[in-house]
């Protein structure tokens, strides 16, 4: 039942995002949108990608999102509102993805898959933690591929500052 609560929450709160005009509301909006879905990563015994989920998205990418809303020069017009163009034709886009998940939906033997099987077994058996795990992988197995991202990243935010500054201060 709280699966589908949370679910429930993320499809309007996500369809109000996208629907209204004022960017302020969308960007609260999205953060129901967040923490729904953060909820139902909970409700799958994924807490190391909830805790993710809240510590990236709603504490950083939200947050800096709030920010460029309330810190642009549009906010001082009293109207932050944003233009909806091309509507019908992103009604009709979005008509045909439902209708062809739809249709893939009902031609798929759900039913039949494996992790669907309804059985009463204990989810997490004699595991350890899910972030205990990732923890060990990534400090043992996956050191390398874990430092060429880490280096990747620091590549990436130098040539963003580079980018950023004013060439005719320097």
């Amino acid at each position: 039942m709280l699966f589908y609560i949370f679910a429930a929450l993320a499809i309007v709160s996500g369809a109000y995002m996208v629907l209204t005009r004022n960017l302020l509301y969308a960007g609260f909006s999205l953060l129901i949108t967040l923490l729904s879905v953060a909820g139902i990563y909970v409700l799958l015994f994924a807490d190391f990608i909830a805790v993710t989920q809240l510590m990236v998205y709603v504490g950083g990418v939200l947050v800096l999102i709030l920010f460029g809303i309330m810190l642009s020069s549009r906010v001082q017009d009293k109207s932050v509102l944003s233009e909806n163009v091309n509507t019908v034709w992103g009604a009709l886009v979005a008509g045909l993805i439902v209708v062809g998940l739809s249709y893939s939906i009902l031609k798929a033997n759900i039913s039949s898959l494996p992790w669907l099987q309804t059985t009463e077994i204990d989810v997490l058996g004699d595991q350890k933690s899910t972030v205990q795990m990732i923890g060990i992988k990534l400090m043992t197995d996956f050191v390398l591929p874990f430092e060429i991202a880490s280096l990747l990243l620091l590549v990436a935010l130098m040539g963003a500052a580079y980018i950023a500054t004013d060439r005719q201060k320097v």
